[in-house]
């Protein structure tokens, strides 16, 4: 491992214990392994993120490009979905 910069984290009693609960088990091979795994995840899931905020960002542009909708407000989207829905929910 290159440019290896030691910090000291401060964890609650819980997750401290879940960290040596993964060493002890054999999982993790030291409390350093588990929190830079953790990292890479928090990384990862960070960026998917702010992946999806800005495909709902383009999405909500796209619909507002497009024009405006069928339906004049709210109960009339109500009215439509009611139509629409089958009597017996259940029934198939």
């Amino acid at each position: 491992m290159s440019n290896v910069e030691k910090i000291s984290i401060a964890l609650t009693s819980e997750m401290a214990a879940t960290v040596r609960d993964a060493v002890d088990s054999g999982e993790y091979v030291s409390a350093s392994e588990v929190v830079r795994e953790a990292l890479r995840e928090w990384k990862l899931r960070h960026s998917l993120r702010w992946e999806e905020i800005e495909q709902l960002r383009k999405s909500w542009q796209e619909g507002i490009d497009s024009g405006p909708g069928r339906f004049a407000n709210i109960d009339a989207i109500k009215a439509e979905a009611r139509l629409r829905r089958p009597q017996n929910p259940r029934a198939k």
